[in-house]
């Protein structure tokens, strides 16, 4: 499947080797290997968000959209429509409710994402705005493997060369370039100021708020504490920062989320009107903590959590967890205030596995 077609600086494109890979596999296998084209529509529904996004000054996650339009939306289609297809099965590390008996399914009742055996692996965090459709159409046979047997089952075939390929991480369309360089490619730099949260006074220029992310470091000199993003306004091109990692500026226990997409249902269906209660992360490798939401008034969901987190990012999304299902996610659209609007002055210990 082909989604990208910009080759990087070093005239090397990762699809090429993907599709070495693809045609090894199907050779040692004895499958046949279909190629299909995407690039418009990842340009159209996941790549022109993305930039509007980073305009506007909030951090999208296409690797969500790219499974919600692209993968379980296009390409089921595909499969079903071009290839007669009954079902797909992809190496996501995930589970559902119906494992390998689709034909059981109630399409009433649906069937349930749930978290592979893997949980360093789990990667339902990334599947959970796909449609309860396709989720039918679906297997995941890596779902009740460790990462480790995948690669021994790999290796007995007769694959030791992709068992052994180091595991691609970052975004898949910037390659081998830095982010910087990339985007910029796409939206024009706007000077800006960096100000200090806590003086208001401008401790640093930045060549556009599009390059910058809450939490991330600033690398200031000459100052004694390191600074970090804490909020990001596109409109003046201003972007507050603060003092130290653990700053009260970067820490929030609310924030406000567009409409969920629930895969099974929402978890408050017996009763719309009521809070749900679950367990929350917004990072793909965060530890899950307990949460709760409920309806507003925008069509979205005002979510509380037990303890405050930090650099919580709109444009990111909340991904929602209970007894090890995956109940879907909503886009985080708006956060509450932090611990430093609170007029709370000290620094916070967070683990490292939280934020």
């Amino acid at each position: 499947m082909k989604n990208w077609d910009i080759r990087d600086e070093r005239g090397k494109c990762s699809v090429d080797e993907d599709r070495e890979d693809a045609e090894f596999v199907c050779r040692t296998v004895g499958v046949p290997l279909y190629e299909v084209d995407f690039v418009k529509q990842y340009w159209n529904e996941v790549f022109s968000d993305l930039v509007k996004d980073y305009e506007n000054g909030v951090t999208p996650n296409p690797d969500i959209l790219c499974n919600r339009h692209i993968k379980f939306n296009h390409f089921v289609h595909h499969a079903e429509t071009k290839l007669g297809a009954d079902a797909i099965a992809t190496g996501h590390y995930a589970r559902t409710s119906a494992g390998y008996d689709l034909d059981r399914i109630d399409p009433d009742v649906g069937v349930s994402l749930l978290c592979a055996k893997d949980e360093e692996k789990d990667q339902t965090f990334f599947l959970s705005q796909i449609p309860q459709w396709a989720l039918q159409k679906s297997i995941f046979p890596l779902g009740d493997l460790l990462k480790h047997q995948v690669k021994e089952i790999a290796t007995e075939a007769g694959m030791e060369r992709i068992a052994r390929k180091k595991e691609s991480m970052g975004i898949c369309f910037i390659g081998s370039r830095n982010f910087h360089s990339f985007i910029e490619e796409y939206i024009e730099p706007k000077e800006g100021n960096f100000l200090d949260v806590e003086t208001g006074a401008v401790v640093g220029t930045h060549k556009g708020s599009h390059y910058w992310t809450l939490g991330q470091r600033c690398h200031l000199p000459g100052f004694r504490a390191a600074y970090f993003v804490c909020e990001i306004r596109p409109d003046t091109q201003d972007i507050l920062v603060a003092p130290g990692t653990g700053h009260p500026a970067l820490f929030t226990d609310s924030f406000l989320s567009g409409p969920g997409h629930w895969i099974q249902g929402p978890p408050n269906a017996a009763n719309p009107d009521s809070a749900f209660h679950a367990q929350f992360r917004f990072q793909h490798r965060h530890r899950l903590i307990a949460c709760s939401g409920v309806g507003n008034d925008a069509g979205g969901y005002s979510i509380s959590l037990e303890r405050p987190m930090r650099a919580v990012t709109p444009g990111q999304y909340a991904v929602f967890y209970r007894d090890n299902t995956c109940l879907g996610s909503a886009r985080i659209v708006q956060l509450g205030q932090t611990l430093f609007d609170r007029n709370v002055k000290d620094t916070v210990v967070f683990p490292k596995d939280l934020s």
